[in-house]
């Protein structure tokens, strides 16, 4: 995974970006979770959150719910919890089963101890005050609720990092190009345990390593168009470079017979 740029970071976490355009909608979310179709082994995350939640009762609040994956399935396999959808996006929510409702991951509309469960999948990431978002966190979880929370590792990926950057350097006329933006970097799973670590003394990793081996290039450029709301972050002309990145793709899959991308995420379980 790339190490981004201040400039980058601050975007990754800029809420008008997040609301009004990166998550207006689940387009560019639902093109980023496609591309684990072709992952081996397949891995059931909304199934794993179901296991994790086995002993859980009352609420579980989904804190970044974004296109509602989880919360689906929450309400299909446990019917008898009472799970709240959240997102700082009102346009994301359109879809996703009720009740929700649009608020802050940093300012949580709950009070002390009246949940159960919170889910915070792949979002930590995204907010401006990482330590403090796990503090308000912990303060609405009750005494013997648990956090759910997901990352990918710093090295994630890393071969669609390298499809990017040659793409870049090859629109600018250099050997290599400025690295694309991480959305994982500023919470990843390297550092995922020491922030959580402060609000959370009982925590848990499970490591979810995996491989995609994808033989067109489709669904390669639909993962890093996804990245379109921090085009301007790049320091490249952003849909040139895709095209750049589909083409390299498209004859690395015709040399070799597929494009390989190795991945690595996690979820923490973790209790006060």
């Amino acid at each position: 995974m790339t190490s981004n740029t201040a400039q980058q970071d601050a975007a990754v976490a800029d809420k008008s970006i997040l609301a009004n355009s990166a998550y207006a909608d689940g387009r560019h979310l639902a093109a980023r979770q496609s591309i684990y179709r072709w992952q081996q082994p397949r891995y059931d995350l909304p199934g794993i959150v179901v296991e994790e939640l086995a002993g859980t009762s009352g609420i579980v609040l989904d804190v970044g719910c974004g296109n509602g994956k989880f919360v689906r399935r929450l309400h299909t396999d446990r019917p008898d919890l009472q799970v709240v959808g959240m997102d700082i996006s009102g346009g994301i929510l359109a879809d996703v089963p009720k009740p929700v409702l649009v608020a802050d991951a940093q300012a949580l509309p709950f009070a002390d101890n009246s949940v159960d469960a919170v889910l915070a999948l792949h979002m930590l990431y995204h907010v401006g005050d990482i330590a403090a978002t796990i503090e308000g966190l912990a303060r609405v979880l009750r005494p013997g609720g648990v956090l759910l929370a997901s990352t990918n590792s710093d090295t994630d990926k890393r071969e669609l990092d390298q499809l990017w950057a040659k793409a870049a350097g090859d629109i600018l006329g250099i050997p290599e190009g400025p690295a694309r933006v991480s959305l994982s970097s500023r919470f990843s799973l390297e550092k995922a345990r020491s922030y959580l670590g402060t609000a959370f003394k009982d925590l848990r990793v499970r490591e979810l390593p995996g491989t995609i081996e994808i033989t067109d290039p489709a669904p390669i450029v639909a993962h890093l168009a996804s990245y379109e709301a921090w085009a301007d972050q790049c320091g490249v002309p952003f849909h040139e470079t895709v095209s750049r990145a589909a083409a390299s793709a498209a004859a690395i899959i015709e040399a070799e017979g597929s494009f390989k991308i190795t991945c690595l995420g996690g979820i923490l379980v973790c209790r006060i």
